[in-house]
């Protein structure tokens, strides 16, 4: 099948879309082609074709007009069998797309109208109105979709009851990637956080707990907003930070390898509560334990998995005390980490959702 993934805004190699989707896709013996706007050229990997129209100029308002126009007329012209795209903004695109006589699959990364809700870009009295604008089109549009998939099932559930042909595909880790048999002894004293680093995604409680603590923090991942830097920099705690950068998929899997303790600790935001974060399926493939958010959702993951400690994210104190509490017990330590490990092989690996994705298209 002559299938075309579509993004205007993500990065080439992005990990659900490229790494794990487009390249099972192609491993399968489809023909898949990734159409990006980022400048960088024409490539070829894991036997995708990756097409660039272009790189992103101007802000937001640009790129959601012109690069998303350049995505589409590469998709029209390339008429492939199936598109399937993966930003809200290119919604537009993938109806045109449709009624141009292609199978079109919504990919739904986010609970984009409950994500609008905490978006800081946006003045907080508008909210309200733009997240139940955009859900409308949202509905209106999945309902002629061909196919949604969705990254956890919370978000499936939604277009489900609205009679959209739905499919939650998780976002759960590579084994080969991350599961190594790596000895306790040689992990150092220290705790992770990787991925996208923000307010609503915890880092200044978390900076602000290493004082008073024995431990480094190993924090790998792009900072969203241009003043949170400066302002987390500033704290005492930084002093105990190593700060790494963005790392390509190698040098995250050597810092979760060395690292003793994984940080998930987003804030309590509409979109997040039900969220099903891939750094927490990640530590818990390399086989350590999690401090994590304290939601009924993630509860229920880490209770079972008998893989880690719970925490009230927006507390500092609460943090730096389970940090503290598992670094004083390395028994303890090890056990979680082999728990959390177990559960990833058993249960949540990406090989399962892989076969789900090529299964749908099968059927398309």
């Amino acid at each position: 099948m002559k299938i075309a993934h579509l993004t205007s805004a993500h990065p080439r190699h992005d990990i659900r879309i490229f790494v794990k989707e487009c390249s099972s896709l192609a491993a399968a013996g489809h023909e898949v082609t990734l159409i990006v706007a980022d400048g960088l050229g024409e490539e070829i990997r894991n036997g995708v074709r990756i097409h660039d129209v272009g790189p992103k100029t101007g802000g937001r308002l640009s790129r959601m007009t012109g690069t998303v126009k350049r995505v589409y007329q590469a998709a029209l012209k390339l008429r492939p069998e199936v598109v399937h795209f993966h930003d809200p903004e290119l919604i537009p695109a993938g109806v045109r797309l449709k009624q141009a006589g292609i199978k079109v699959v919504y990919d739904v990364h986010e609970d984009v109208p409950r994500q609008i809700l905490a978006k800081h870009w946006i003045p907080g009295a508008v909210r309200p109105l733009v997240s139940g604008g955009f859900e409308t089109l949202e509905d209106w549009a999945a309902r002629r979709f061909d196919a949604i998939v969705t990254s956890t099932p919370h978000i499936r559930k939604r277009f489900e009851q609205l009679g959209a042909h739905a499919l939650d595909v998780c976002n759960f880790p590579i084994l080969e990637e991350l599961v190594r048999d790596t000895p306790w002894e040689s992990r150092r004293n220290e705790v992770c956080y990787i991925g996208g680093i923000s307010r609503i995604r915890g880092i200044e409680p978390i900076v602000a707990a290493l004082p008073g603590t024995s431990t480094r923090l190993n924090l790998a991942g792009p900072w969203s907003e241009s003043d949170l830097r400066a302002a987390v920099t500033a704290q005492p705690g930084w002093a105990r930070v190593n700060d790494l950068g963005v790392l390509d998929r190698k040098g995250v899997a050597e810092v979760l390898a060395k690292s003793k303790i994984g940080l998930v600790t987003l804030f309590p935001t509409p979109n997040y509560v039900d969220a099903l974060p891939i750094k927490l399926f990640e530590y818990m493939a390399a086989g350590m334990p999690v401090i994590a958010s304290d939601f009924p959702v993630w509860r229920e993951i880490v209770d079972d998995a008998g893989c880690g400690v719970l925490v009230d994210p927006q507390d500092a104190a609460a943090i730096s005390a389970a940090i503290n509490e598992l670094l004083g017990d390395e028994a303890r330590m090890r056990a979680l980490g082999e728990s959390g490990k177990r559960a990833v092989l058993n249960k949540y690996s990406w090989a399962a959702e892989a076969d789900k994705l090529i299964k749908l298209y099968a059927t398309l």
